[in-house]
C-alpha cells in the first residue's frame, strides 16, 4: 500500500509525508532499503542452500559451475550494499553502532567465504575424471550460510529498534510543540510555533507512513491507518479551532472546541507509539468486545472439533461460549432503530441456537459412552443443523445492520441538519441553533449505533477496527460541529468562526462517504467478493477545503517530455505483444506463473497507453498506482516460479533461479521509486518508471519462455518414466 497524503502543513503550507526535512542523520527510507536489500539476498542464500543439497559423487557440467560461480558473486555483493546501509545506521546511532558493526562485519566475511568457495577458477576444487567436481568444502559453505542469516537478522533486528526510537522522538517532539501551541496567547506567536508543529507533524507522518507499509499483521496496520486518519485530520482542525480561540478568547464553546481536537490528537499520538512499540499503558483493558461474526466463526470451530475429539471441552463451555454470543445480539434487539420483523426473526434464531445446542448436547453425551455408526451420524447431523442456524442468524444480523446502514446513508445524504446548523450560525439564531443542534445530536447517535452494528457483521478484523473507528469519529466530531456552530451563533460576523465550522463539517461529510464505502466493502465480504489486497478506508486522505493547502496534483508534461516517454512507451507496448506470444504457447491458462505473467502484461499495456494520452490513467498519480501493481505482481511471478523450480534438477532450477532473481530486485527498485516523493520530480520519477517497466517486461518474457520449455521437459521426462514403468509391468506379467 502506498503511503498516502500527510497532515496539513505549516500556517497554512501541506506537503507529502517525506517532504519536510529529517532530523536525524539518516531518513526512514534506510528502512525501505534494508528491506529491499534483505529480500534480494536471502533468495541468493537459498540458492546457496540448494546447491550445497547434493549428492557428493554427482559431477557438474562447466556451465552449472560457471552459474555457481555467478551465484556466489552475486550473494557478495547484495552482502556489500546490505553491509553499506548498515554501517550508515551505525554512524548516526552510537548506541547501537558496535552491535551493528560486529554483525556487519559477520555478513561481509560470509559473503566473501561464500564468494571464494564457489570460484571455480581457486586452485582448491579438485578435478576428478576430467571434471570438476561440486564444493569440496560443504561444511565451510553451511557454516558461512548460517553465519550470513545470523548476522543479517541481527542487523533487520537492530534496524528496526532505530526505526522505533526515531518514531517515539518524533513523537514527543510534536508533544512538546502541542503543549506550548496550548497555552499561546498571542497571533504572531502561534504562527511560529504552528510552523514548526506542521514541519514535526509531517516528519512524524512520512516516519508512520513507512512503518505501516512494513507492518505484516493486517490489524495492526489499520489501528495505524486508524490512528494516521486522526491526526492528518485533526492537524487542520486544530490550525482554525486555535485561531477561533485566540480571535474570541472569552468564549466557553471556542475553548472546549480547542480542548477537544487536542485531547484526540494525544490520544492518537499515544495509540501510534502503542502500535510500534507492541505494548499497552498500564492499566489499559484487552480492547473492545468480540465481534458477533467472530464469536459464532469460534463457536462453530469448536463444535466442528467434536468430530475428531469427544473430550475437546465440556458441555458448559460451550454453553458459555453461545451465550456470550447471544449476548451480543442485544445490541440489535435493544435498539430503537432495529424493525419489529429484525427484532423478532433474530430472538427466534436465538432461541432456536439454544435447543439445537441441547439436542446436540444430548447426542454428545450418548456417542462418549456408545460409539456406534448411528450415534456418530445423529452427532453429525446435530452439528450441522446447529451450524446451519447459526448461518441463518449471520444473514439476519447482516441484513439488519447493513439495511440500516443504507436507509440513513440515503436519509443523510443532502447534509440538510448540517446545511440548517450553518445557516442558524451565521443567523446569530441562538433558538433555531438549540433546535438543529437537538436533531444533529439524534443523527449523530443513529450513526454512532450503526457503525457499533456495523462492527458485528464485519467479517474481518481490519474493518472491524475501521467500524469502531468511524464511531469514535461521528461521536467526537458530532460533539465538535456542535461547540463550532456555538460560537458563530455568538459570533455571527467573525470569518474564522465561520471557516472553523466548515473545516468541521467537512470532515463529517468526509466521515459519511467513508461509512458508504465501509458499508459497500462489508456487503462484499460477506458475499464472497473480497479481493486479495484490502484498502483501508480510514487511511488518510487530503481535505477538499484547500485554501490552505498547496495543491498536489500533478504538473502536466511540456510535448517535449511527452515525446520522450512516448518513445519509452512504444517499446514497453512491444514488449507486451512478446510477453502475450509466450502466455499463449501455455495449455493450462490457469498456471500461476501465466495468471500472474498476464496480469503484468495487462498492467504494461495500460502503462503503454499511458505515454500515448490515451487509457484510463489520467493523471501522474493514477500510474505511480499502476506501477505499484505491477511490481506486485512481478513479485508473484518470482514466487511461483520459485515454488515451480522445486521440481526440476539442479542444473535446470539453477537456470531458473538465476533468471528468477534478476527480476526480484527490479521489483523492490521500482517499489523504492514509487514511495518518493512526486513533487518536482514528477516526469523525472515517470521517465524511471517507464525504464525499469521496461526492463521487467524484457525479463518476464525470457522467463515465461524459460518456464514453458523447462515444463514440458519435465513432462517429457514424467511420461517417459511412465512409460517405463508400465512396459516392466508388462514384462512382469509376462
Amino acid at each position: 500500500m502506498a503511503a498516502s497524503p500527510g497532515p496539513a502543513g505549516v500556517g497554512g503550507a501541506g506537503a507529502m509525508p517525506g517532504s519536510g526535512p529529517s532530523s536525524f542523520g539518516f531518513d526512514s527510507g534506510l528502512e525501505i532499503k534494508t528491506r529491499s536489500v534483505e529480500q534480494t539476498l536471502l533468495p541468493l542464500v537459498s540458492q546457496i542452500t540448494t546447491l550445497i543439497n547434493h549428492k557428493d559423487n554427482t559431477k557438474k557440467s562447466d556451465k552449472t559451475l560457471q552459474a555457481i560461480q555467478r551465484v556466489g558473486q552475486a550473494v557478495n555483493l547484495a552482502v556489500g550494499r546490505f553491509v553499506k546501509v548498515g554501517e550508515a545506521i551505525a554512524n548516526e546511532n552510537w548506541d547501537l553502532k558496535e552491535e551493528i558493526t560486529i554483525a556487519c562485519i559477520e555478513a561481509k566475511q560470509a559473503g566473501e567465504t561464500i564468494a571464494a568457495l564457489t570460484d571455480v577458477s581457486a586452485p582448491n576444487h579438485p578435478e576428478s575424471g576430467g571434471q570438476i567436481t561440486i564444493f569440496t568444502d560443504k561444511t565451510g559453505v553451511i557454516k558461512a550460510a548460517r553465519l550470513l542469516l545470523s548476522s543479517v537478522t541481527k542487523v533487520l533486528l537492530l534496524a528496526d529498534r532505530v526505526v522505533i526510537k526515531q518514531i517515539i522522538t518524533s513523537r514527543n517532539k510534536v508533544l512538546a510543540t502541542m503543549e506550548r501551541l496550548e497555552k499561546v496567547n498571542s497571533f504572531q506567536e502561534f504562527v511560529q510555533i504552528f510552523s514548526q508543529f506542521g514541519n514535526e507533524m509531517v516528519e512524524f507522518a512520512h516516519l508512520t507512513g513507512d512503518r505501516q507499509n512494513d507492518l505484516k499483521d493486517e490489524k495492526k496496520k489499520a489501528k495505524m491507518a486508524a490512528a494516521r486518519a486522526v491526526l492528518e485530520k485533526c492537524t487542520m482542525m486544530l490550525l482554525t479551532a486555535s485561531k477561533t480561540c485566540l480571535r474570541h478568547p472569552n468564549c466557553e464553546s471556542a475553548h472546549k472546541n480547542k480542548e477537544g481536537v487536542f485531547d484526540r490528537m494525544k490520544v492518537a499520538l499515544d495509540k501510534v507509539i502503542e502500535i510500534v512499540t507492541d505494548c499497552k499503558p498500564n492499566g489499559e483493558t484487552a480492547g473492545a468486545a468480540t465481534s458477533i461474526f467472530t464469536g459464532i466463526k469460534e463457536f462453530k470451530m469448536n463444535i466442528e472439533a467434536l468430530r475428531e475429539n469427544l473430550y475437546f471441552q465440556s458441555k458448559e463451555n460451550l454453553s458459555a461460549t453461545l451465550e456470550a454470543v447471544l449476548e451480543r445480539t442485544e445490541d440489535f434487539t435493544d435498539s430503537a432503530y432495529t424493525s419489529h420483523e429484525h427484532r423478532e426473526r433474530i430472538l427466534d434464531l436465538s432461541a432456536h441456537a439454544r435447543a439445537e445446542l441441547q439436542q446436540l448436547a444430548s447426542v454428545w453425551l450418548q456417542a462418549q459412552s456408545k460409539r456406534t455408526k448411528s450415534i456418530a451420524e445423529e452427532l453429525e447431523l446435530s452439528i450441522l443443523k446447529i451450524s446451519h442456524g447459526l448461518n441463518e442468524l449471520k444473514k439476519e444480523l447482516h441484513s439488519t445492520a447493513t439495511q440500516l446502514a443504507a436507509d440513513l446513508l440515503k436519509y443523510h445524504a443532502d447534509h440538510v441538519v448540517l446545511k440548517a446548523l450553518k445557516l442558524t450560525g451565521v443567523e446569530g439564531n441562538l433558538e433555531g441553533l438549540a433546535e438543529c443542534a437537538c436533531k444533529f445530536s439524534e443523527q449523530k447517535e443513529q450513526l454512532v449505533e450503526t457503525c457499533r452494528l456495523l462492527r458485528h457483521v464485519s467479517g474481518t478484523e481490519p474493518l472491524e477496527i475501521t467500524c469502531i473507528h468511524a464511531e469514535e469519529t461521528f461521536q467526537v466530531t458530532g460533539q465538535q460541529i456542535i461547540s463550532a456552530a456555538e460560537t458563530l451563533t455568538l459570533h455571527p460576523s467573525s470569518k474564522i468562526a465561520k471557516e472553523n465550522l466548515d473545516v468541521f463539517c467537512e470532515a463529517w461529510e468526509s466521515q459519511i462517504s467513508d461509512m458508504s464505502t465501509l458499508l459497500r466493502e462489508i456487503n462484499d465480504v460477506f458475499e464472497g467478493r473480497r479481493g486479495e489486497k484490502y484498502g483501508y478506508l480510514s487511511l488518510p486522505k487530503p481535505m477538499k477545503n484547500n485554501a490552505n493547502l498547496k495543491s498536489l496534483k500533478p504538473e502536466k508534461s511540456d510535448s517535449e517530455e511527452k515525446a520522450k516517454i512516448a518513445k519509452l512507451g512504444l517499446k514497453l507496448g512491444l514488449l507486451t505483444s512478446d510477453a502475450n506470444c509466450e502466455i499463449e504457447k501455455w495449455e493450462n491458462q490457469e498456471n500461476e506463473i501465466v495468471r500472474y505473467g498476464r496480469n503484468m502484461s495487462r498492467t504494461a499495456y495500460s502503462l503503454y497507453l499511458f505515454t500515448r494520452g490515451e487509457g484510463p490513467l489520467k493523471t501522474s498519480q493514477d500510474l505511480i498506482h499502476q506501477l505499484e501493481v505491477f511490481a506486485e505482481e512481478g513479485l508473484k511471478v518470482a514466487s511461483s516460479a520459485q515454488a515451480f523450480s522445486k521440481q526440476l534438477k539442479d542444473d535446470d532450477k539453477l537456470m531458473l533461479l538465476l533468471e528468477i532473481n534478476k527480476l526480484i530486485p527490479l521489483c523492490h527498485q521500482l517499489q523504492t521509486i514509487t514511495k518518493t516523493p512526486v513533487q518536482n520530480q514528477g516526469l523525472l520519477k515517470v521517465d524511471k518508471c517507464i525504464t525499469k517497466t521496461r526492463s521487467m517486461m524484457a525479463i518476464l518474457v525470457q522467463l515465461l519462455s524459460l518456464c514453458f520449455k523447462l515444463l514440458k521437459k519435465l513432462q517429457m521426462e514424467n511420461n517417459r518414466w511412465v512409460s517405463v514403468m508400465n512396459k516392466d509391468s508388462v514384462d512382469g506379467k509376462t
